[in-house]
């Protein structure tokens, strides 16, 4: 009995020593093995199940559910452009799916989320446009067609917005020209937006500041006769008021001068004599004047992409 003690306190402390090996290599083991996407998994709702998010199974990338729960657990964390990719993923493997209209409508909402102001790109808005429009087009009488059809219509609303503010921003740096091709681009694509009486009145502005009063009165004109009760009438009353003052002086000044004759130094040369004036006014027929098109504007000044300061 006395001899078994010593054996028996050596095989305890050999066992302890053999317990705290094996608990400093699991713990070892566990920091150095942590999982990559872990952090993407802390990114998980609270009810959201974490297990979609980790992970490289053959389940957890082909099942539709799984894909699903990946793709409504990033868009209601607001990270849209990994929403996206979960919803095109969903779709190219599932383009059948009942799922599948709904997966199209989110990859068109989360491009809209995706959109930080009107005076930011409007790249997402576009592409936001143009997921709505193939969602109408490949799930043709969907719940989400409706649905989708009002988004469109509030992509353009922000669009609108997004030329108007450019506009008014080429306007205020006296880049007239710019500014009226962007006006008129509003007058052209959304007549019947909210934005359209204020880029009426703007783009008569722009041609008032370039000595266009003819153009000028007659877009205050439209502006009188088609949104009477918008914020910028008044001021377009008054300006139209103060356009039609100037003509009447400017045409007695013109019939005031006499009529040179012809034995006057200062008569216009006949037949073939070159006039003193060649090469500086250029003729031009009466009524061959018109106004520029979109195009012919647009050629005249170097366009900014919205959000670049140029």
């Amino acid at each position: 009995m006395v001899r078994s003690f010593p054996i028996l306190t050596a095989a305890s402390r050999l066992t302890a020593a053999v317990g705290l090996c094996v608990v400093v290599f699991y713990v070892i083991t566990a920091c150095s093995s942590t999982p990559k996407n872990q952090d993407t998994a802390k990114k998980a709702l609270s009810s959201t199940d974490e297990q979609i998010f980790l992970g490289d199974s053959i389940k957890k990338n082909y099942d539709p559910n799984v894909i699903m729960k990946r793709g409504e657990a990033f868009f209601e964390k607001e990270e849209y452009a990994e929403a996206i990719v979960e919803y095109n993923h969903f779709l190219d493997l599932h383009r059948t799916h009942t799922l599948a209209s709904y997966a199209a409508f989110r990859i068109g909402e989360s491009e809209m989320k995706r959109t930080k102001g009107i005076e930011r790109d409007p790249d997402p808005v576009q592409k936001a446009i143009e997921a709505f429009e193939r969602l109408r087009k490949d799930f043709p009488g969907s719940r989400y067609d409706g649905p989708a059809l009002q988004k469109i219509q509030e992509c353009h609303d922000l669009l609108a917005q997004m030329h108007l503010f450019v506009g008014e921003f080429y306007y205020r740096r006296g880049s007239y020209l710019a500014a009226a091709h962007r006006f008129e681009q509003i007058m052209k694509l959304y007549p019947d937006k909210s934005v359209a009486p204020d880029a009426l009145y703007f783009l008569a502005l722009s041609y008032h500041d370039l000595g266009a009063d003819d153009w000028a009165s007659e877009k205050l004109t439209l502006l009188a006769e088609k949104y009477p009760g918008s914020e910028y009438s008044s001021e377009g009353r008054s300006l139209l008021a103060k356009i039609e003052r100037e003509k009447p002086t400017t045409l007695l000044a013109l019939k005031a001068e006499p009529a040179p004759s012809s034995n006057s130094p200062t008569a216009p040369p006949s037949g073939n004599q070159p006039s003193l004036a060649a090469g500086l006014i250029p003729s031009v027929p009466a009524g061959s004047f018109r106004l520029p098109s979109a195009t012919a504007l647009s050629q005249s000044f170097v366009s900014c992409r919205l959000g670049a300061w140029c």
